[in-house]
C-alpha cells in the first residue's frame, strides 16, 4: 500500500466475511472481469462463529493471485493462509481489551504462523446505526460529523507508530465515512488511510479515493449484488 500511495495509485479492497461462504461456488464473482479493479482481499470479521479462515482462504487462492490480508475480531481468526494481518487496534474507543488486551494473546500465534503484521489504528464512525463492530468493539463510535475528534485520534495514533489507518462505519452502515473527516484524517498523518463501511454505489468509492482515502474497502454491496464490481470498474474507467 506504502508503494502504491507513493506512485499515487489509489485501491480498492473487498471484504470476505467468511461465515457468509458456504464453498468455494459462493466466491466465484472473484474470476469476473469486473475483480480485475481489486487490489486487495481482506479476511474476517467482527464476528466468525461458523466460518473456516483456512478453508476459505483456500477457496480465496484457487481463484485469484490477489494478496490476502487477515482483517480479524479475534485471535481465533488467523490462518497461515493468509499474506498479511492488519494488527488491528480500535484507537476510537476505551476498551482495553480491543485496545491491547486481544493483542498480547494474538501475538504468539502470529509470530508462529509467520504473518507479515501491520499496526493498524482502526477507529470506528458512526454510520448511523450500530453494526456488529460496534457491538462487539464495546467501544462507543467517533460522532460522524465530529473530523476534528477523528483527526486528533488518528494523529495521536501516528504518534504512538500506527503504521497505517482504517476509518469504518463498520458492515452494513447507512453511510459512509464523510468526506469531510476523510480529508481532516488525510491532512492529519503521513500514513496509508483505509476507508470502509456503508459504500453502497461506486460514487460512493470515488469519492472517498477523492477525499484521500488509498485504499477503500466494500464488503455488503458486493454481497447484494455480485455484478458492483462490474459497474464500479465501467464507471472508474469512464471517469478516469
Amino acid at each position: 500500500m506504502e508503494a502504491r500511495r507513493a506512485a499515487g495509485r489509489k485501491g480498492l479492497a473487498v471484504l470476505v466475511d467468511p461465515d457468509k461462504i458456504r464453498d468455494g461456488s459462493d466466491l466465484d464473482w472473484m474470476k469476473t472481469a469486473g475483480f480485475a479493479a481489486v487490489h486487495t482481499v481482506l479476511l474476517g470479521g467482527s464476528l466468525v462463529t461458523e466460518g473456516s479462515m483456512d478453508a476459505v482462504a483456500g477457496w480465496i487462492r484457487e481463484r485469484t493471485d490477489t494478496p490476502i490480508v487477515l482483517f480479524p475480531g479475534s485471535p481465533s481468526q488467523l490462518t497461515a493462509e493468509a499474506d498479511a494481518l492488519l494488527f488491528l487496534s480500535v484507537i476510537s474507543g476505551r476498551n482495553p481489551e480491543a485496545l491491547i488486551g486481544k493483542h498480547v494473546e494474538a501475538a504468539p500465534r502470529v509470530r508462529e504462523l509467520g504473518l507479515d503484521a501491520v499496526g493498524c489504528g482502526y477507529m470506528l464512525i458512526d454510520g448511523g446505526r450500530t453494526t456488529t463492530a460496534h457491538y462487539m468493539s464495546g467501544s462507543l463510535p467517533i460522532p460522524g460529523d465530529k473530523p476534528d475528534i477523528a483527526a486528533t485520534t488518528a494523529l495521536a495514533g501516528h504518534y504512538l507508530g500506527q503504521q497505517c489507518f482504517y476509518l469504518d462505519t463498520g458492515s452494513g452502515a447507512d453511510r459512509p465515512v464523510s468526506a469531510d473527516m476523510i480529508a481532516a484524517v488525510r491532512a492529519a498523518v503521513p500514513a496509508p488511510l483505509i476507508v470502509g463501511g456503508g459504500m453502497t454505489t461506486p460514487d460512493a468509492i470515488l469519492d472517498a479515493w477523492a477525499a484521500g482515502a488509498d485504499l477503500a474497502v466494500v464488503g455488503s454491496a458486493i454481497e447484494r449484488d455480485p455484478n458492483f464490481l462490474h459497474a464500479f470498474a465501467a464507471q472508474a474507467e469512464g471517469k478516469g
